[in-house]
Order: C-alpha cells, then sequence, then structure tokens
C-alpha cells in the first residue's frame, strides 16, 4: 500500500485502547514531587497560606524529600508559638508540627508556656477536636526531645473513648448526636498520643477495647473492583462531610499511630491494608493541596507501620508487542518504591477481554536482582493481539515476613499486546447485475497495486479481504473503510462488513446513483484498515474506477458544496493588473501664471484701499488687558487668512473646516472683549 495510517490517527486509536489502563497503580515517583512543587508555592513571607496548610506542605516536602528555605517558616512558626496565650489549641498544634518537621530552635521556655496551655485546654474541654490538637501538639513538643508528661492520661484516655460508638465509629463531642468515620481517625490517633505521653501504662484492658473498635472500624470499609479499599461517611451533616480521601486519610493515621503503641498486632486484614495503599496510589497525581498531603502522609504510614507494610506489584509498561517479542516484566515494592523481601511472582491464569479463561499454567517469573524485576516470556503463553488479564500470586520466602508485608493474595493487571496483521486473499472486480463477477483481480493491499476499473450503473464493485493474527485467527479491527474520491473532491465512505472470516463489500451503483449525485467520471478508490493492536495499519490507495452514470434529473439531490480550506484565505492571491489613464491636456504655462496674477489683484487692491482710508493704530487699546485682547483678535484673524494658504496648499475641506471652527470660537470671544472696549471707549468720549 502506499502509505501507512497518519501518525495521529495511529496515537488517537492507542489512546483509545489504552486509555483503560492508564489508572493503574504505581509507586510514588518525581513526578508526584513535581506535582506537590507546582501545588504548594511558597509567599514571600515563607508561608504557604494559613498554618494548617503550611504544615501540610513542609510535611509533604519532608516525606518526598523535597528541600526548601526554611528560615522564613520557622520565623512564622516562632511568632506564633510566642504569641498570648489566647492563641487556640489547633494554632499552636499546627506550629510545634512546622516546628518539629523543619527542626526550628525553639527555646524551651517557650514550650514550657505553649506544653501548660496544651494542658489547661485537656483539662477544661470534652471536645473530641480540642483534646486532639492539644494531645497532638504535646506529643510533638515530646518528640522534639523536651520532656514532656501528660497528668492524669487515664482520665483523658477515657474522655476520648467516651465519644467513640459501637460501630467503631466516633462522635466530635458529647453534644453530637452524628458519629463520624474521620472523627474515629482523629479519635485513634489521640488515644496513641495519650498512650505516649502517660507517665505510666494505660490499661491494658483498655487497649484491648480500642483494638476490638478498630476490627468493628474495618467491617465497614468499602471497596472498589480493582481492589481499592476506601473509608467514607454514612451519615453527616453535609458541612461536616470530608470525602473518601480525607476520611481515609484519618484513619489510616489513626490506626497505624495506635498500631505503634500498642502491644501486639491488630486484627486486621492484610489485604485491606493493600487496599488503602491501592487506593491513594490509584489517585495518581493529585489536583489539591489536601489531597496531595492526604495522600504522600498516609502513604508515608502505611509503608511504615507495625499492623502490615503493603507490597504494590505494578508492570512498568502495560503494552507489548508480539513482533519484537516484548518481555512481560513485574515490579514488587513497598508504596515508595522501595526493594521487596525475598518472594516469587507466579503467573497462575491469562483471561480474555470477555473474561474467557486463556491459559490456567502456573509459571514463575524469573527475577533480575540487578533492575530489581521478575520478568517472562510471553511467547510460550501463546496469546494474541488484543486485551487481556493476567493474575499474578506473590508468595514470600520468609516465614517471618508474612506477618510483616500485605501481599493481597492474588493481584490483576491488564495489558494490551499488538502484532503483525496478515492481509491475505484479497480480490476486486466489476460484475453485471445478473452474472458472476466478469473480472476479478488478485491485489496486494500492502503493497501499490494501481488497479484500474471501469463500470456503469448496472454493474456492481466487489472488494473482499481476510484479516488474521500471528496465531491464525481472524482478526476484526475496530475501523475498516473503502472510500471513493470523486475527481470533484466529492467523497463517499463504506463501512466494510466481515462475515465467516472474510471482509467483503458489494457496491450496486444502480441503488447508489442519488448517493453518487449522479456525478460520473474518474472515483480514487482508498481502503484504510486500522486497529490499536494492529501494528501495520494502513490507509492507501487500490486504484481508479471510471464510472457512468446516467444524467441527473430535474429533482435529483446535488453534490454538497466543498469545505474551503481556512488557511487558503492567507495564501498568495491572484496578481492585479491595472493601466492608468493618460493624464488630462493641461494649459500653457503662461496662462496658469497670468491666471494666478489675475487672482491676487484683489489682495493688492484690499491694501490699497487701506492707504486710502488712512488705516491707523490711534484707537489701539493702551491698558494690558484690553491690549492684549486686541492682539489676540488680530492674531486670530491671521490665522484665518493661513488657514486659507494652507487650504489652498496641501489640506482638505472637512479638515480646514474642523481647525475654522475652533478658531472662530477663539475670534468670537477675544473680538467681542476687544470691541466691547472699544465701545465703551466710544461712548465714553461722546458725553464727555
Amino acid at each position: 500500500m502506499a502509505g501507512g495510517i497518519p501518525a495521529l490517527a495511529t496515537l488517537i486509536l492507542l489512546v483509545a485502547a489504552v486509555a483503560p489502563l492508564s489508572s493503574a497503580v504505581r509507586p510514588v515517583s518525581d513526578a508526584h514531587r513535581s506535582t506537590a512543587a507546582e501545588l504548594f508555592p511558597a509567599s514571600p513571607d515563607g508561608s504557604f497560606g494559613d498554618l494548617e496548610r503550611t504544615y501540610e506542605a513542609v510535611r509533604t516536602f519532608q516525606i518526598l524529600g523535597v528541600e526548601k528555605d526554611k528560615s522564613l517558616t520557622c520565623k512564622l512558626a516562632a511568632t506564633k508559638l510566642a504569641s498570648p496565650s489566647s492563641s487556640p489549641a489547633k494554632d499552636l498544634f499546627h506550629a510545634v508540627r512546622i516546628s518539629g518537621v523543619l527542626r526550628c530552635g525553639v527555646d524551651s521556655s517557650v514550650y514550657n508556656d505553649v506544653a501548660a496551655r496544651l494542658k489547661a485546654v485537656i483539662k477544661e474541654t470534652n471536645s473530641l477536636l480540642e483534646l486532639y490538637y492539644s494531645v497532638g501538639g504535646l506529643l510533638s513538643i515530646k518528640e522534639q526531645g523536651h520532656i514532656i508528661v501528660l497528668p492524669d492520661s487515664d482520665s483523658t484516655f477515657h474522655a476520648i473513648k467516651a465519644l467513640s460508638q459501637s460501630d467503631g465509629r466516633w462522635r466530635y463531642d458529647t453534644n453530637s448526636a452524628e458519629s463520624s468515620t474521620f472523627a474515629a481517625g482523629l479519635a485513634l490517633e489521640a488515644l496513641a498520643g495519650v498512650v505516649s505521653l502517660a507517665g505510666a501504662d494505660v490499661d491494658p484492658s483498655m487497649i484491648g477495647v480500642v483494638k476490638n473498635d478498630i476490627v468493628k472500624l474495618f467491617d465497614t470499609i468499602k471497596s472498589y473492583d480493582d481492589g481499592a479499599f476506601y473509608f467514607d461517611e454514612k451519615h453527616v451533616d453535609a458541612t461536616e462531610y470530608k470525602g473518601p480521601i480525607t476520611t481515609s486519610a484519618s484513619v489510616v493515621r489513626g490506626v497505624t499511630s495506635f498500631a505503634n503503641v500498642a502491644s501486639g498486632k491488630l486484627n486486621i486484614p492484610g489485604e485491606k491494608i493493600l487496599g488503602l495503599a491501592k487506593f491513594f496510589l490509584g489517585i495518581g497525581l493529585p489536583g489539591s493541596t489536601k489531597d496531595c498531603f492526604n495522600q504522600i502522609e498516609s502513604l508515608s504510614f502505611l509503608e511504615n507501620n507495625r499492623a502490615f507494610i503493603p507490597l504494590i506489584l505494578s508492570l512498568p509498561s502495560k503494552v507489548f508487542s508480539l513482533t519484537s517479542k516484548d518481555q512481560l516484566k513485574v515490579e514488587v515494592t513497598t508504596v515508595f518504591g522501595s526493594a521487596a523481601p525475598p518472594l516469587r511472582v507466579n503467573l497462575v491464569q491469562v483471561l480474555g477481554s470477555d473474561s474467557k479463561v486463556i491459559s490456567t499454567e502456573n509459571k514463575e517469573l524469573k527475577f533480575d536482582l540487578d533492575s530489581n524485576v521478575h520478568y517472562l516470556d510471553i511467547s510460550p503463553l501463546k496469546i494474541d493481539v488484543g486485551k487481556y488479564s493476567l493474575v499474578f500470586e506473590i508468595s514470600l520466602q520468609e516465614p517471618e515476613h508474612v506477618t510483616i508485608y500485605a501481599t493481597g493474595g492474588r493481584n490483576t493487571e491488564t495489558i494490551f499486546v499488538t502484532g503483525l496483521i496478515k492481509v491475505g486473499k484479497a480480490e476486486i472486480g466489476i460484475s453485471d447485475n445478473d452474472a458472476e463477477t466478469e473480472s476479478v483481480q488478485k491485489i496486494d493491499l500492502q503493497k501499490d497495486t494501481g488497479v484500474f476499473l471501469s463500470a456503469n450503473h448496472l454493474q456492481k464493485l466487489r472488494l473482499s479481504f481476510q484479516l488474521s493474527t500471528p496465531l491464525g485467527n481472524t482478526f476484526k479491527p475496530h475501523q475498516v473503510f473503502l472510500k471513493l474520491k470523486h475527481e470533484s473532491k466529492v467523497e463517499h465512505l463504506f463501512v466494510v462488513p466481515v462475515k465467516a472470516r472474510q471482509f467483503k463489500i458489494v457496491l450496486d451503483f444502480l441503488g447508489l446513483v442519488e448517493k453518487f449525485y449522479y456525478l460520473s467520471g474518474k472515483y480514487d478508490l482508498e481502503l484504510a484498515v486500522g486497529d490499536a493492536a494492529m501494528e501495520n495499519s494502513f490507509l492507501g490507495a487500490i486504484g481508479h474506477l471510471e464510472l457512468d452514470l446516467p444524467e441527473a434529473p430535474e429533482k435529483a439531490p446535488r453534490p454538497p458544496a466543498q469545505a474551503v480550506d481556512p488557511l487558503s484565505e492567507f495564501g498568495p492571491k491572484k496578481e492585479i493588473s491595472h493601466i492608468f489613464r493618460s493624464p488630462e491636456k493641461r494649459p500653457p504655462k503662461e496662462l496658469s501664471l497670468a491666471f494666478t496674477c489675475l487672482t491676487l489683484l484683489p489682495s493688492v487692491g484690499f491694501l490699497i484701499g487701506l492707504v486710502r482710508l488712512g488705516v491707523n493704530l490711534k484707537n489701539f487699546p493702551s491698558l494690558p488687558a484690553p491690549a492684549a485682547f486686541a492682539s489676540l483678535f488680530h492674531a486670530g484673524i491671521g490665522a484665518v487668512l493661513l488657514l486659507y494658504v494652507l487650504f489652498w496648499v496641501k489640506l482638505d475641506l472637512f479638515t480646514t473646516l474642523k481647525y475654522l471652527s475652533f478658531i472662530s470660537v477663539f475670534l468670537i470671544f477675544v473680538g467681542h472683549r476687544a470691541l466691547s472696549y472699544l465701545s465703551s471707549t466710544s461712548t465714553k468720549q461722546k458725553t464727555a
């Protein structure tokens, strides 16, 4: 065939087919670091907004290993910590945590004062949020190396526990009617802080009760079909609704924090921990600061916890070529891409796009220690082009790792396989309506054919060919079109159907004369075959068809107007040829000069008349103000005369009238003042 399908069309086909695979779960990468830097721009004072958002920014950067200047941010936190005692516990909580993340040098006396204020809040409140902020602030001070002990920790523990409900959720205070999953995460994190701040061991029975609450809380977890698990609110006021990401992040922080301080392990299924990790990784690159913080910090807690550390199975590439014999590569890492412990990865099942079982043979993937990748040749799998679901099973080699890492049992990944499609048994010909094909030509659709056919309205065009996959199966691409393009640029597109392993189209011109607008003449034949799985998709010319159709009736449909290329407007224009007319005959030079002298004679007569009349300046005003108006009046008259000269030399009529209107207004004003003075002077002389 003359040419392949354009690169843009091939890209569109591939994107359309692989788009469902783009949401694959992958560990945290440099793309997350770039996204965090874009979402958290620093202001000139070193903050990233309010204190809460500033903490979220510095905490996210700390986890991702992004270096930022901390001097201004530390100064901001220190100012808040040294502020008057009226500062709410929430502000102190975030300021202390900012100092802890950035390791700011805060004076011990400042922290002692903050600790005393937070302890006072704990004694006076029954609000879960106030207890959470106060306990969290004290714990952060302790983690920075200061000695902090929470007096009467048992009563604080019981005050928080008293807000719990039978389904594992918590209320915000004793007056709240509704319980909340988000509040449960805050409560568990606060209880973990109380245990860490307690001067003596907390009652083990109370620890056991909280563990049971966690089990009940995980009974309310929800899931997606891809194995991702998440928490969401059941019934909560719209003003308190946080959404699945924020709610799940709160539970992850609370559960992992409590697991780190409680003795023994929590009775939580490992697949649910892994499902939470898949949920947060499935977000991809977040679009808001809150989602970014919740995603990164939650994954950080899951990476380092005493319950289960999730191991993520991912495929570096989900598109494989049978032509280039690509290997199936699998990576198993933690959520941040750290190496997994010794393990085996087995491919246990291959499913087709219709969930039909293709293979159940158990194949162990080989492990490359240098690249930390498990790999397998796909050729022995006998899979054809198309979309498949691969079911993997991860097994840890060390028995003690079974209680540490969560593998999730079986993991399903979707892949897309491409290959070269064989095009064969291609034939084209013209036949009569009442007879078999008279002339049949075998053609090679992969090469230039240059077929030339001729037909009239009583004949038919027949085209047939077969497409087969590398394994010999019939291939049905997404797009198979036959296009006939008339020399007048009118195009007709026909879908080529498939039946019994053969693509075949028959064009009966007798029934198509109206669709062809009765246009006889030469038609270009083009065939387009395209699919995302077809590496040799093509679009090219088959040949030409000389078609003889009857004359169009009077009321026959007319061909549509052809679209005009918008860029043609900016192309080169047709050259303009113009011949200027010959100039008219002018009078002799002497006659023109004589006429000019005649036009100047009135001016000479005017000057002679002034002399004969005895024009003088005796009545010109002597006082400054009247003299100024009189001078301006004469200057205005001179300006009018000059304007007449300019009109004769260069100005047009409209411009002259415009200037004359301004000068006239000026003359009326100054002339009135000058003549008024002369009139008053004359009146005084007559009365004297």
